[in-house]
């Protein structure tokens, strides 16, 4: 195996040319519709391919959700190999939200799957859930390190359910999206110009000084557009960490589909009030 860049390496540059923006790609039924689109395969695959034309060559980072390409079965899991093959051969980073979480050799297969490089679905990084454990997040953090990829770990998440968890209270004082924090930190240390191992934090949490952000790794941060968060909320929720933030918009960029100028120049205004409010202008 030949290995790529390390992700962080990657990342931090597509960053630097086209703007932090994330935007993913999902094909929610309603979504189709409003598209005028069947639910069916066809239709999905109109879809990810104007999704993927319209700005695979002008974002940093595409997220396909592979839920809803599951759903269709062997055919919707076609669909989105291609998707991802041609967003990357576009210029675009392919980071899957697929939230993977498992132990030993399961979680080694899930790895496989999608962080492999000769895999049909590999992606620059993948979403996993580290809730059996940090540790169980083993082969995934292994085989990333050897391909060069990536890894965003689920930490504090913006749907309300996810505060049980999270903000729990280990025997140490410390709450679990803490912990997590933590163990990214390791990971990341002493890479430049950012690690590869990144957190899942929610845009719409508000203030989060009372949590560590700076783990030399990239934040995905889910919840601009239609969950109500801003690019200008980005700075007050995540301090001196937000150069390191990766915002998500989706359903903000995709409501402006199938006319593909259309879709460009929302993900090319999100861009640049993101750019604007990191900046701090």
């Amino acid at each position: 195996m030949t290995p790529l860049e390390p992700f962080g390496a990657r990342l931090r540059r597509a960053m630097d040319e086209r703007g932090p923006l994330c935007v993913g790609i999902d094909p929610h039924a309603s979504l189709l519709a409003e598209w005028g689109l069947d639910d069916d395969v066809a239709g999905l695959e109109r879809f990810s391919r104007t999704v993927v034309e319209a700005v695979a060559d002008r974002v940093a980072v595409l997220k396909p959700q592979s839920a809803f390409f599951e759903r269709f079965g062997s055919r919707g899991v076609a669909v989105l190999e291609k998707s991802v093959q041609e967003a990357r051969a576009a210029g675009a980073l392919v980071v899957m939200d697929a939230k993977r979480g498992d132990i030993g050799s399961t979680m080694a297969a899930y790895a496989e799957a999608f962080l492999h490089p000769d895999a049909p679905l590999f992606s620059d990084a993948l979403t996993v859930s580290p809730y059996l454990g940090y540790g169980s997040l083993s082969p995934a953090v292994a085989l990333a390190r050897e391909s060069g990829a990536g890894l965003f770990v689920l930490a504090l998440t913006s749907n309300p359910e996810g505060g049980e968890v999270q903000h729990a209270v280990r025997a140490d004082g410390r709450s679990v999206g803490a912990t997590i924090l933590a163990h990214l930190a390791a990971e990341n240390a002493g890479e430049e110009p950012l690690g590869s191992f990144g957190a899942v934090v929610g845009a719409t949490l508000g203030d989060l000084s009372s949590y560590d952000l700076g783990i030399n790794g990239p934040l995905l941060a889910p919840g601009i557009g239609a969950q109500g968060a801003t690019p200008a909320d980005l700075p007050g929720v995540f301090g001196p960490a937000v150069r390191n933030v990766v915002p998500n918009v989706s359903r903000g960029v995709l409501r402006h589909g199938p006319d593909v100028s259309a879709l460009r120049g929302a993900a090319e205004r999100f861009a640049a009030e993101i750019q604007a409010a990191v900046a701090g202008i």
